[in-house]
C-alpha cells in the first residue's frame, strides 16, 4: 500500500488542513493508500517535523500539500527519511520542476521566450521593450495575478512606472518570493466566452496520468494535441505537471510546469479518479 502525506490543520495535528479536506477524503475513499499527517504549525513555522503516527517499516510516500522552497523541501525529504518514509520525489527532481527556470530549456519553442534577473535589481525597461513586444513578470515560481499588479506590460511602459509596479510585486510575493525575476513573453490566449482554454497534465511515473480543464472552460473546448502531451512525459521527475494553453491563433503552448506534490488539482477535477490514477501509475515503484 502506498502512503500519502498531507499537512495538518493549523490547530490539530490529527486533522488534515481544511483546504485539503476534499483531497484527503478522496484518497481515503479509494482504500488504496495509508494516510499520514504532519503538523503544519511546527513544520512551516519552526521546521520541526511532527507526524500524527509512527511509521515502523520503510514506506514510499507521495506528498500532497503546500509549496516549499527547495531548501525546505530537502529538509522535509531527509527528515521523513529519518522516520522510515521515502518521498517518491527526490530533492533534485523537486527543484527541477518547481523552479521553472531549471526546466525552461526543455520546452524550447513550445513555451514563451523568457529572461531572468536577480531579485531587486533595477531592470532596464528600454532593453525589455527591444526584446519583447509585451511581457509579464513573475518570480521563479509564481506571478501575482488577481491583484492590481499589471497582467502584462507593453511598449508604452516607462521606467519610473515599471519600478513602482515592481515594488508592488515584491510586496505581494513577500516571504514566498523565490529565486529571481522572470520576464516572459505575453501570449494572447483563445477565449471561449469569458474563459481561456487551459489544461493541466499530471505526469506520474512518466505517464500522462490525468488531463483536466484548468480554467473553468466548458467541456466543448478543444484538447491539447496528443503529440505535444506525449512529448513531455519523460522529464527528470516521477511526479510533475505541465500546463498547456490554446493561443488566439489556434496553436498551443506550454504555460508552466510544476512539481506534482505541490500542484493543485484543477477546478471540477474528479478527485477520487485522480487518486486512483496516482495509485495505478505508482504501484510498481
Amino acid at each position: 500500500m502506498k502512503t500519502i502525506i498531507f499537512p495538518s490543520s493549523y490547530f490539530d495535528i490529527n486533522k488534515v488542513d481544511e483546504d485539503l479536506q476534499e483531497e484527503y477524503e478522496a484518497a481515503a475513499s479509494t482504500g488504496l493508500f495509508d494516510i499520514l499527517i504532519f503538523g503544519y504549525d511546527k513544520w512551516f513555522n519552526d521546521r520541526i517535523l511532527k507526524l500524527n503516527k509512527k511509521v515502523d517499516f520503510a514506506t514510499k510516500a507521495v506528498y500532497r500539500g503546500w509549496m516549499m522552497k527547495p531548501e525546505q523541501y530537502e529538509k522535509f525529504y531527509f527528515d521523513l527519511s529519518d522516520n522510515n518514509i521515502k518521498l517518491i520525489t527526490e530533492p533534485d527532481s523537486y527543484k527541477l520542476m518547481h523552479i521553472f527556470t531549471n526546466v525552461y530549456k526543455e520546452f524550447g519553442d513550445d513555451t514563451a521566450y523568457m529572461e531572468t534577473y536577480k531579485l531587486h535589481d533595477t531592470i532596464d525597461v528600454e532593453t525589455l521593450k527591444s526584446r519583447f513586444n509585451r511581457f509579464m513578470v513573475k518570480d521563479y515560481v509564481k506571478s501575482v495575478k488577481g491583484t492590481e499588479f499589471p497582467r502584462y506590460f507593453d511598449q508604452s511602459i516607462a521606467q519610473d512606472v515599471f519600478d513602482r509596479d515592481m515594488e508592488l510585486f515584491y510586496k505581494y510575493r513577500g516571504e514566498l518570493l523565490t529565486g529571481g525575476i522572470c520576464i516572459k513573453e505575453f501570449f494572447d490566449l483563445k477565449m471561449y466566452g469569458s474563459k481561456t482554454n487551459e489544461y493541466r497534465v499530471f505526469y506520474i511515473n512518466h505517464d500522462a496520468a490525468t488531463l483536466s480543464r484548468n480554467s473553468n472552460q466548458g467541456n466543448f473546448t478543444p484538447l491539447p494535441p496528443q503529440d505535444l502531451i506525449e512529448k513531455y512525459k519523460n522529464l527528470n521527475s516521477p511526479y510533475y505537471t505541465v500546463d498547456y494553453a490554446e493561443l488566439e491563433d489556434g496553436t498551443w503552448k506550454v504555460l508552466e510546469a510544476g512539481d506534482g506534490s505541490v500542484s493543485g488539482l484543477s477546478p471540477n477535477q474528479d478527485y477520487e479518479n485522480y487518486y486512483r490514477a496516482l495509485y495505478q501509475c505508482l504501484k510498481d515503484l
